[in-house]
């Protein structure tokens, strides 16, 4: 049997038990065994000798401490009330507009988004802040709700982000490299979805959210309160593209900025903080057997030589790029309705990735070309938090609604799903929308 058909049947079987609903650490972690004891004739003492070595050099890494110190940034973002702040200097500044309200939802998960690197979180904490505002102003529940639940997806594509995070991981890309080239597709995506919602609260001429003009003064009010926040989304950003800060440093600059204004601002108290402390346990907990299991399976896969052969097989076939480009983005978007983002990214980075690394696009080096895929590679992702049928924002905001049915909200998810379609084609054939604030 060729190593291309034994990676095949074990990335079979890790599907089927995906399909089966179990976790993805583990389903992983069994195909990765497979992988072994089909190459070793069934020898276990080099499946546990492998398995040793990777926990340690996995868990060891420094560079793996920046996940719980963002996964507790987001945490105390969450809790700590940042988000009110954040939705109502956006209100204050384009509430007056026709879809204003609608628009303030978007901009506040994108500025909630800056700081907390967590797309369902980002949709959990605007649909209580934001759903009972637009629902007061007569926005029907399929628009209030797929509003939310688009913006949430902001929560991942504007840096800082945890999928990214991991993507640099695994292909050991810079991570303030990517940081700095997600930052121009998450103004896109804004912009995008508030065409979207412009042009959707024109249609529905029941819509009545328009609310009274701000004065300058309350705008200004409205501005200072949320400087800090700012401030914390520059000291993080900026730190570390600014080379002044590593990405841990500006990691826990930005968690200890973020604790302290949730207790100043928001009134976090013990309650609190127990919470957001327990939360980014579990989290990273579930983040590193997840990466565990895509340790054992990828080095499973490299054993059997099957991402070699897949990339030699795809660049003598003589399809074009940009065909490859497009059939791997096509199986992101199907994968996306029934997986989870960050089961996406791991399962698949590293077979995709020797594949585009190993074709020509546009005259890129290796660097730029891990960039720009990354980029890409994240806002579909993206998309599948709010494709149907397993999209998760969907049912985060569903359920926080309570009133408004499942299919409403996936029905009304459609138009910001074309927007990120035409924005994945932009990103696609002009690499110097992500790769531009680079080359500065």
């Amino acid at each position: 049997m060729s190593g291309l058909t034994l990676g095949l049947i074990a990335l079979a079987v890790t599907m089927f038990l995906l399909v089966m609903r179990i976790h993805i650490g583990v389903t992983m972690l069994v195909g990765g065994a497979l992988c072994y004891l089909a190459v070793n004739d069934g020898d276990f003492n080099a499946l546990w000798f492998t398995l040793n070595n990777l926990a340690y050099s996995r868990l060891s890494n420094y560079d793996l401490a920046v996940i719980p110190l963002f996964v507790l940034m987001g945490q105390f973002a969450t809790h700590g009330g940042l988000s009110k702040g954040i939705f109502r200097c956006a209100a204050a500044f384009v509430g007056h507009l026709r879809g204003g309200l609608g628009m303030s939802a978007i901009g506040a998960c994108a500025g909630f988004g800056a700081i907390c690197g967590s797309s369902l979180a980002t949709s959990a904490t605007m649909s209580h802040v934001a759903l009972p505002e637009l629902r007061r102003h007569h926005y029907s529940g399929r628009l209030a709700t797929a509003t939310v639940a688009a913006g949430g997806t902001l929560g991942i594509l504007i840096p800082p982000s945890v999928p990214l995070i991991i993507y640099a991981v695994l292909t050991q890309e810079s991570i303030a490299k990517l940081f700095v080239a997600a930052v121009i597709p998450g103004i896109l995506a804004v912009i995008g979805y508030m065409i979207v919602l412009r042009i959707m609260v024109a249609r529905d001429e029941d819509t009545i959210d328009v609310i009274e003009k701000a004065s300058a003064s309350e705008r200004l009010r409205a501005f200072v309160r949320v400087l800090p926040v700012i401030g914390v989304f520059l000291v993080v950003i900026v730190g570390i593209y600014g080379g002044w800060a590593n990405p841990t440093e500006a990691a826990s600059i930005g968690a200890a900025a973020c604790g302290i204004l949730a207790v100043l601002q928001g009134g976090m108290r013990w309650a609190g903080m127990r919470t957001s402390l327990l939360g980014t346990a579990e989290t990273t907990a579930m983040i590193f057997l997840v990466l565990l299991g895509a340790d054992l399976l990828n080095s499973g896969l490299a054993l059997t030589q099957m991402p070699t052969e897949l990339a030699t097989r795809v660049s003598e076939s003589g399809l074009a790029p940009m065909i490859v480009l497009a059939a791997i983005l096509v199986l992101y978007l199907l994968l996306g309705c029934v997986m989870d983002s960050l089961a996406m990214i791991l399962l698949t980075i590293p077979i995709f990735y020797p594949l585009i690394i190993g074709l020509d696009f546009y005259g890129l080096d290796a660097s730029e070309k891990s960039i720009w895929f990354g980029i890409l590679a994240l806002m579909v992702v993206e998309i599948g938090l709010i494709t149907p049928p397993l999209g998760m924002n969907l049912f985060i905001v569903q359920k926080a609604a309570g009133d408004v049915p499942f299919s409403e909200t996936a029905r009304g998810v459609l138009p910001f799903l074309a927007s990120d379609l035409v924005r994945i084609v932009l990103l696609a054939l002009f690499p110097i929308i992500s790769l531009g604030l680079l080359s500065l």
